[in-house]
């Protein structure tokens, strides 16, 4: 039996506009139908104690203590409820999906919503909806590993802790929400599921609902902590349109009202096509829990009353619940393209071999200590190349910067088209790139180039690319600092694996103890050198992204909320990665060479070097295998359209010299971006489709963008639902200069011709512009 249940709080009545009525119901359905899954679960998640679970081939469980009670949950991004299997002793509570196909009473919906994870990184498959024409269309369904260490990749259900066969392991453990459109022209019958059965990851389903709406719906309302200097708070709205009819003309705008609550800023929607989402910012002052209005009008003219909204601006305490509520700064997720710089004393050897043993060049320490993970055999060429009496400390004093600039630099990076950076102040080796002051003197004002490089890089951001944002990477833990040995671990158990021992190196050839050049005795590693040299970061550097690497032990949670609290006294808007220890406050996800294939409504950014496998400089890697122009182009399209940013690492040499083929490929590429960059900068993905075949899809408020990323016939077609009527225009930007192009369309595609003489002047994507009417 389905169980229908209607969304909590959220009532509709839409006025007449001056026309006619958008429905023929005064009161709208809008209701979920939460689809029960007991029948096909085949999988048990959840356990009381280590072992009682098998949700994954290692027999690794969720930690059932910690889930939500009562049968229901609730998200806290979409409103939507599901119906939670929760802890069931001696059963099965969840879906490895492998094809079933599910059937669903057949109605119109306008989206598909899931509990899901999996068991690690990388698995994805297409997900199918059948409707009774005969149709289908595919969803591609991805989602994130229940558990990653050091990375965390933040879920909409977080647990402290899971289960292992024997014991517990206190890294989070996650459930993600799933979000996938559903064409609402069409009465869906069915759902078959992707079969990852066989992958080496497989997708766990926990829960689904099907929303159920017609015409023009305000799904959900959210106050955000995000504001602006005057501290007007942002609220975020989300309208659906399951249609027939389309918002465009004048379009709409969105304000809000109740008791004590005001609109300052109101939002606006231009275009709106049936089937399309759209989540809209709505700027307001005003605090409490009160019944509050949402208001379109315009081409439309509407009202839907919700109940009990908690209003107000908070500050932040060290408690998880409040660091959640963090989120990664409007500036951020329109900035799109930032640069990554990874420079210190490992770009002296600059080595980390050739593909296909190539390995991180800056990872160059550790690998020499570790061979039964060194692929790259960095033992004999340590060997051969500096003998046995060199250790790494040794590179300090020829790790000169004597050619660095620090104006040159900002001033590549703005050319670059980029729109932040991102520097290495510290990596696991300890050495940083700042005035470290009194927490240690391992830093490059004491050895090395004898300079605050951090700082003098930044007062050239400040001076001659002041639009630049400023960004520190900062490793938490440090390989070989005794003082980290009350907290050292390795990444697995494996041999091979990573790890931060926290011991003294031993020259593997001599079996003398290395030394730790410039550490100062101290009591404890995180209260006396981690968390203060992120103050200073923070503090004195003023820095815009605290981007942490490799968090384990941390003392991120206080140190956050006093940052978060102090930037906003300020008016500044600064962000931190997922990767400085806690769940909490993880503004965006970071996958490391890599991307998604799919959009994520929670905000990414993928890192990555130009050098194939690097980012540190690595001497063996052949110019001919820098990352060129064309493929730079083409992964910042791909993950702009898909809710994601580009952070492009360089790693220079140790005079401070860049490559000059990465810097040619950098310059080439910042030429086609800023000819672009009202289709990359300051826009979102589209709600209906990322993208379809070689063609991606990115919006604003006032027009559409269609991005090709392989050269467009004369008469290009594209197959599609996109958000043009009668007198819009189309224009090629870039290359086009504007031109307008003619066109014709359906609602399942759009025909653009495309003169040849405009194809041969482009290259790498192809822009066209649907300015709305």
């Amino acid at each position: 039996m389905v169980r229908f249940s209607p969304l909590l709080g959220l009532a509709a009545v839409v006025i007449a506009a001056p026309s006619r009525r958008w429905d023929n119901s005064t009161t709208p359905s809008k209701q979920m139908v939460q689809i029960p899954l007991d029948a096909y679960f085949n999988n048990k998640g959840f356990g009381l104690v280590p072992g009682e679970a098998n949700f994954d081939e290692l027999n690794n469980s969720y930690p059932a203590a910690n889930l939500p009670t009562g049968g229901s949950y609730t998200s806290t991004k979409t409103n939507i409820t599901y119906l939670f299997p929760g802890y069931q002793a001696n059963k099965s509570d969840n879906v490895v999906m492998s094809g079933q196909q599910i059937d669903v009473p057949a109605a119109s919906y306008f989206s598909l919503q899931m509990l899901i994870s999996t068991e690690s990184a990388g698995t994805s498959g297409n997900m199918s909806f059948e409707y009774t024409d005969g149709t289908t269309t595919l969803a591609e369904v991805r989602t994130n590993p229940y558990s990653s260490f050091l990375s965390i990749l933040k879920g909409e259900i977080v647990m402290p802790s899971y289960f292992t066969i024997n014991t517990t392991n206190f890294n989070t453990s996650h459930i993600f929400e799933y979000i996938g459109a559903v064409d609402p022209s069409k009465t869906l019958s069915s759902i078959t599921l992707p079969d990852t059965s066989n992958d080496t990851a497989r997708i766990h389903l926990f829960s689904a609902s099907l929303y159920k709406q017609t015409g023009v719906q305000v799904q959900f309302l959210r106050p955000t902590q995000k504001h602006d200097i005057e501290r007007v708070q942002t609220v975020e709205v989300v309208i659906d349109n399951a249609g027939p009819d389309w918002i465009s003309g004048a379009g709409v705008e969105v304000s809000i009202t109740g008791p004590g609550i005001e609109t300052i800023t109101p939002g606006y929607i231009k275009r709106m096509r049936p089937g399309d989402q759209k989540k809209i910012n709505v700027g307001v002052i005003g605090c409490g829990n009160v019944t509050t209005t949402v208001h379109l009008t315009g081409s439309m003219n509407a009202t839907y009353t919700i109940e009990n909204v908690k209003f107000g601006l908070e500050e932040y305490t060290s408690e998880l619940s409040s660091l959640s509520n963090h989120e990664s700064p409007e500036w951020f997720n329109d900035a799109k393209y930032g640069i990554f710089i990874h420079w210190g004393p490992y770009c002296v050897p600059g080595w980390g071999n050739s593909t296909p043993w190539e390995i991180y060049a800056e990872w160059y320490w550790w690998y020499g200590h570790h061979r039964n993970a060194d692929k790259a055999d960095v033992y004999d060429h340590e060997l051969d190349t500096y003998g046995p009496y060199v250790v790494y400390d040794d590179f300090f004093s020829n790790f000169t910067a004597e050619n660095w600039d620090a104006k040159s630099w900002v001033d590549l990076i703005a050319d670059a088209g980029a729109q932040y950076f991102v520097l290495t102040t510290k990596h696991h080796d300890g050495f940083a790139m700042f005035d470290t002051k009194e927490t240690t003197h391992r830093n490059s004002l004491h050895y090395g180039p004898k300079r605050d490089i951090l700082g003098e890089l930044f007062a050239a951001a400040k001076e001659y690319q002041p639009q630049l944002k400023r960004g520190t990477y900062f490793s938490l833990p440090e390989w070989f600092n005794p003082l980290f040995g009350p907290y050292g671990f390795s990444q697995t158990s494996d041999p091979a694996s990573t790890s931060w021992p926290g011991i003294i190196a031993t020259n593997p050839y001599t079996g003398l103890e290395e030394p730790y050049t410039g550490a100062l005795p101290q009591n404890d590693f995180i209260a006396d050198l981690m968390v203060p040299q992120m103050e200073i970061l923070a503090y004195g550097y003023e820095t815009d992204v605290m981007w942490c690497d490799c968090g384990a032990a941390n003392g991120t949670a206080e140190f956050a909320a006093a940052w978060f609290n102090q930037a906003e006294s300020q008016g500044r808007q600064v962000t931190m990665n997922n990767r400085c220890g806690i769940a909490a406050g993880a503004d965006f996800d970071t996958p490391e060479y890599s991307t998604f294939s799919s959009v994520s409504e929670r905000k990414w950014e993928s890192n990555q070097g130009l050098d194939p496998y690097s980012y540190g400089y690595n001497r063996a890697t052949p110019s001919s295998l820098y990352m060129n122009a064309s493929t730079l182009v083409y992964n910042l399209v791909d993950m702009v359209s898909k809710n994601g940013n580009l952070l492009l690492d360089f790693g220079p040499m140790a005079d401070g010299t860049i490559d000059a083929t990465e810097v040619a490929h950098l310059l080439e590429a910042g030429l086609w971006i800023k000819a672009n960059a009202e289709a990359i900068f300051n826009t979102t993905y589209y709600f209906i489709a990322a993208e379809v075949d070689d063609v991606r899809f990115t919006q604003t408020k006032d027009a559409f963008y269609i991005l090709s990323l392989s050269e467009p016939s004369e008469t290009f077609v594209v197959d599609a639902k996109l958000p043009i009527v009668d007198g819009d225009s189309i224009t090629m930007i870039g290359a086009g200069n504007g031109t307008k192009l003619d066109w014709t369309f359906s609602d399942e595609s759009l025909t653009i011709t495309v003169p040849p003489a405009l194809v041969a002047a482009g290259k790498y994507c192809w822009v066209l512009k649907i300015e709305y009417s």
